[in-house]
């Protein structure tokens, strides 16, 4: 018996997934779950096999983009759901686990790798957000929302629950009008101009993605709203200026453990007395951990999800209140869903800007990730941190009238 067939006949028992090897040979594992779409999968080489074996992750990855890997039924989706569903978190099997000696290399080469200094995090920003705009236009919704939405129903569209996910912030952040508010890692502008646009903020947004930054201040000019919100090209270590609010979506899983006291550090210091924080980033609901290899290879170099531990310990000691702190399961997943249909129904349009193997590189990472959110060990956090001890009502109900206030009175962009 080769030794993936072994691999695949421990891993795979519900759902059924079909491999036929290079030489004509089908196997043949698991069984019919309803619930679970059937995955035939062609080897082109020997190689391929191997490769899945010494790291199941990088290796499937990699034998995907490069075509030697190939699915004849279903698709990266289907697999990636088919294979996770057999390997859940909460079960802590970790059947996907690579083997002694990948995880070691790349322990190391992640430690190295996600030290993340100033030069190389605007080089790694860039890797993963200076590519070609109109690939993000493609899945994004319409106000560029590259972070998890928020789903007061599953059912609803992408558009809606990207602006339920500013509704929501924003109640939490309490501002008033004329506030300062400082949106670290502020994407295409959509955090900034909101808060600006229901809330009267005046908004100063940094970003490493020279992209990102034309877009931004383009979208402020053509809401004649540039003197109230500003984007700059900054590294948040070089941040200056005092602010009433600080708020970061998707970014802090770009800092890397090593900087994350000098991140909490650096927004305590610029937030006024009764200065309030937001944090949202993703995180892994274990132990703190590594990266796996094929995303810290192709998708986000020096990128790592925190533990909420390591969280905590960046800000113990700063003498910072943590005021709320809410986990979202569920969330991203269905956020990611929508984009990778958007993705796969905008197929021909995205090879034509890149080519065949980049597509099938990001349908395997937006897969990939999803089922990190639904069957895997991520989730999203929103931590809640203020320097004063009475900046903010005691009890939760401002939120959550604040957010219905907004919802009622705010259409999606």
């Amino acid at each position: 018996m080769a030794l993936i067939d072994h691999f695949l006949r421990r891993l795979v028992r519900r759902g059924e997934l079909t491999v036929i090897h290079p030489d004509g040979s089908r196997v043949v594992f698991g069984t019919p779950d309803p619930t679970l779409t059937p995955v035939t999968l062609r080897f082109a080489d020997a190689g391929v096999g191997r490769a899945i074996v010494r790291d199941a992750a990088l290796g499937t990855g990699e034998m995907y983009m490069d075509g030697r890997l190939l699915i004849e039924a279903g698709d990266a989706l289907d697999l990636v759901t088919l294979v996770t569903a057999n390997d859940r978190w909460e079960a802590g099997q970790n059947k996907l686990e690579p083997s002694f000696a990948a995880r070691a290399i790349g322990a190391v080469k992640y430690r190295l790798d996600r030290r993340n200094m100033a030069r190389a995090s605007k080089r790694n920003v860039a890797h993963h957000y200076d590519l070609d705009d109109r690939l993000y236009a493609l899945f994004l919704d319409r106000d560029r929302q590259y972070s998890c939405a928020y789903f007061t129903d599953p059912a609803n569209g992408l558009e809606q629950a990207q602006a339920d996910k500013l509704a929501h912030i924003a109640a939490k952040l309490a501002i008033e009008p004329g506030m300062r508010v400082l949106d670290i890692g502020c994407g295409w502008g959509g955090m900034a101009l909101y808060l600006n646009r229901t809330l009267g903020a005046d908004v100063t947004g940094i970003t490493l993605s020279e992209e990102q930054l034309k877009v931004a201040r383009r979208r402020a000019a053509d809401a004649g709203v540039a003197d109230k919100v500003r984007f700059e090209l900054t590294d948040y270590r070089d941040i200056a200026g005092t602010y009433d609010r600080v708020v970061s979506v998707g970014m802090f899983e770009h800092v890397g453990p090593g900087h994350y006291r000098t991140f909490m550090r650096k927004c305590r210091d610029v937030m006024t007395p009764d200065g309030v924080m937001l944090l949202h980033t993703i995180g892994r609901m274990g132990a703190p951990g590594v990266t796996d290899a094929w995303t810290a290879k192709y998708i986000f170099p020096g990128g790592y999800n925190p533990a909420l531990s390591e969280i905590a310990r960046a800000y113990e000691g700063l003498r910072l209140f943590p005021t709320d702190i809410e986990v979202l399961r569920l969330h991203y997943a269905w956020t990611l869903k929508q984009w990778y249909a958007r993705v796969v129904a905008n197929r021909a349009a995205i090879e034509a800007l890149y080519d065949a193997r980049f597509y099938r590189m990001w349908t395997f990472y937006l897969a990939g990730a999803a089922m990190g959110f639904e069957h895997g060990g991520l989730c999203n956090y929103q931590l809640q941190l203020s320097r004063g001890r009475t900046a903010l009502p005691v009890t939760r109900d401002y939120m959550i009238e604040g957010e219905r206030a907004l919802r009622e009175t705010v259409a999606p962009a």
